[in-house]
């Protein structure tokens, strides 16, 4: 019987070229005596949208390269298989090759992609990564322990598809995917493709710390994590753990206030990598909000959905991420990271609605609302991000919920590369007096008209505690989860955007006199 795609006229055609059955659907059935796990490696190869409507897919440089191995036989299955390739599936083949014993073709969509102007992003770029994440996932339903993935014009972007499309939080189950390894299909691009293995990778330990379930990442926790993660670098990483008795000697009443209603005791984190010519040259700072769990405390959260609340460290994550990622890269820029990290809980000695507490720089704070908690914690830490002469502080933080990234200053033009997608948002007078005109102490932690316009009143409190020249705040609650808003990222945590961040810190290293 011959399969609804394949016309008659190619039926005789087909059956000399196809050895074993190809497929087109997300799941490829095997031919007789050939199993899943059999060994050897898949290959990945791109083929990119004919310029002529319904015409024939182009395959990339290697893709052609292949094709010639095995004597034209990809160009004709392709050619067999019915319609073109749509940008980002996949079309599995069996036994081409004998190095090969699986090789998946992925639609790459329009071979000239650039940067889309209106969407805010290189589509290129972000149609490579979503290409090679679903090619890589072929592979690994079919058992094979490592692929060779085509650089497909940009193999740092093949490696961030690869590396970020086959991670998933499974630490604590029994039954795990099989591990497959991405390897670069040629020699071309090495250098551009092991770049992208450590961006990913610095994504990935963001969404492993943001995954993990708030027992397991306690404050203590997360803070050993990244001194193991930056403990290959100590020639020029310095971790500091500061404990509680610490953070009160800092008059950091603000962050304390919030931790006191936890069991857990709270923790400041402090990260000084120093790559940079010269140790006392300005740093970078990275603040990030780190609430290992949010639930709200006496203005406590809904119960559906407060186990994603794991995640309200997510600033922290991806600032510690990116320094470690920075590292790893040995960029020649100095960085300081800074993350308060406690638990936000009810209890008798949480804060109540009404308090007020006092922040480092002696500003006084009516809580009018438990659950705005996170913006307590930054300003005690911004207050201390000054001691530093900061060539620049970005902090990043859970706040709000907007859908994309807020932003106030030139990270836009790291987020076009990365696919994060920044928007600066509004910081006007108008929302900085709704956070001052406050009745009991100088500022309210929401504002007195509570939710609206949320994202910019929380930036207009943060102002508060910043007089540096260049400072940005990164509302990231939006991105904080995958749903399928990025198909390169599996369901989950999403550890935004910490390529950004990176990005960033590669930008200004390569700029030494321009800090925005």
């Amino acid at each position: 019987m011959l399969l609804p795609w394949v016309r008659r006229a190619d039926a005789r055609r087909l059956a000399r070229l196809l050895p074993l059955p190809c497929s087109c659907s997300q799941q490829s059935p095997l031919p007789r005596g050939y199993s899943r796990g059999a060994g050897g490696k898949g290959l990945l190869l791109g083929a990119y949208a004919s310029e002529q409507e319904d015409g024939a897919a182009q395959l990339s440089a290697a893709g052609d390269a292949f094709d010639s191995r095995v004597s034209g036989r990809l160009r004709e299955l392709l050619a067999a298989c019915g319609p073109p390739l749509k940008k980002g599936k996949a079309r599995v083949f069996h036994g081409l090759h004998q190095d090969f014993p699986s090789v998946v073709v992925v639609g790459l969509g329009k071979k000239n992609a650039g940067v889309n102007d209106q969407e805010n992003w290189n589509e290129g770029k972000e149609n490579i990564r979503a290409a090679v994440a679903v090619g890589c996932r072929q592979i690994q339903d079919l058992e094979i322990p490592c692929v060779e993935v085509d650089p497909c014009g940009d193999a740092q972007a093949a490696a961030e598809g690869a590396v970020l499309g086959l991670h998933e939080y499974n630490e604590l189950k029994q039954k795990k995917k099989p591990v497959v390894t991405p390897q670069l299909h040629g020699s071309a691009g090495s250098e551009a493709w092991q770049k992208g293995v450590i961006y990913a990778e610095g994504q990935n330990l963001a969404r492993y710390l943001m995954e993990a379930p708030a027992n397991y990442i306690t404050p203590i926790k997360f803070a050993e994590c990244i001194e193991q993660k930056l403990g290959n670098f100590a020639s020029n990483v310095k971790v500091h753990i500061r404990p509680e008795s610490w953070i009160a000697t800092q008059q950091m009443g603000a962050f304390l206030s919030v931790a006191k209603g936890s069991a857990e005791p709270p923790i400041f984190l402090e990260i000084h990598y120093l790559g940079g010519a010269n140790a006392n040259d300005p740093p970078l700072v990275f603040v990030g909000k780190g609430v290992t769990f949010d639930s709200g405390g006496i203005s406590l959260k809904p119960s559906s959905g407060m186990d994603a609340m794991r995640a309200d460290m997510g600033g922290a994550a991806t600032i510690c991420s990116a320094i470690v990622t920075a590292a790893a890269l040995n960029l020649p820029l100095n960085i300081i990271g800074l993350a308060p990290l406690c638990e936000n809980m009810p209890s008798g000695k949480a804060n109540k609605p009404g308090d007020v507490v006092r922040a480092k720089n002696g500003k006084t704070i009516q809580v009018d609302n438990t659950d705005a908690e996170g913006r307590l914690l930054l300003a005690d830490a911004l207050c201390y991000a000054h001691n530093f002469n900061a060539r620049a502080i970005v902090n990043a933080a859970t706040l709000t919920g907007k859908q994309d990234t807020g932003v106030s200053t030139f990270l836009f033009q790291a987020s076009i590369v990365t696919g994060d997608r920044v928007w600066r948002m509004p910081l006007f007078e108008h929302y900085t007096k709704q956070v001052t005109d406050c009745p009991l102490a100088d500022l309210s932690n929401i504002g007195k008209y509570s939710r609206a316009g949320g994202a910019c009143t929380a930036a207009a409190f943060l102002k508060e505690f910043v007089t540096a020249p260049h400072w940005a705040h990164l509302d990231i609650a939006g991105v904080m989860a995958n749903k399928d808003e990025v198909p390169y990222l599996r369901k989950g945590m999403a550890g935004r955007p910490t390529r950004t961040l990176v990005e960033f810190a590669a930008r200004l290293s390569q700029d030494s006199h321009n800090p925005k």
